[in-house]
């Protein structure tokens, strides 16, 4: 399977993430910078950076884990990582212009 193949289903899979707060997936919202992988002995590692809305997010630990578990969820993926980052910091310009609507009409703020 080629990279861009597998990293479509990893993001189909990052969309069933969503912060609690925010009626949006963490995909939509631009937290995920990069998903890259790796095949060393027929094993795929997959890494995905990603940042928060904010440093002091409540939910930061539980989002990783669930990053971390919906990437490995992913037949072809045998380990994932995250990799939390804060540079850039998120802002909301990041996000896709589906999510800034679903963000309008549920009235939060952008």
């Amino acid at each position: 399977m080629k990279n861009e193949e597998l990293k479509e289903k990893v993001i189909e899979k990052l969309k069933s993430v969503y912060d609690p707060e925010i009626p949006v997936n963490i995909y939509d919202l631009g937290l995920v910078y990069s998903i890259e992988f790796e095949v060393k002995n027929n094993y795929t590692y997959c890494t995905v950076e990603m940042t928060l809305t904010s440093p002091s997010c409540p939910v930061s630990d539980s989002l990783v884990e669930q990053v971390k578990y919906y990437t490995q969820s992913v037949d072809e993926i045998d380990e994932a990582y995250v990799h939390l980052v804060f540079e850039p910091m998120w802002q909301p310009s990041m996000m896709s212009e589906e999510a800034r609507e679903i963000m309008s009409v549920s009235g939060a703020a952008i």
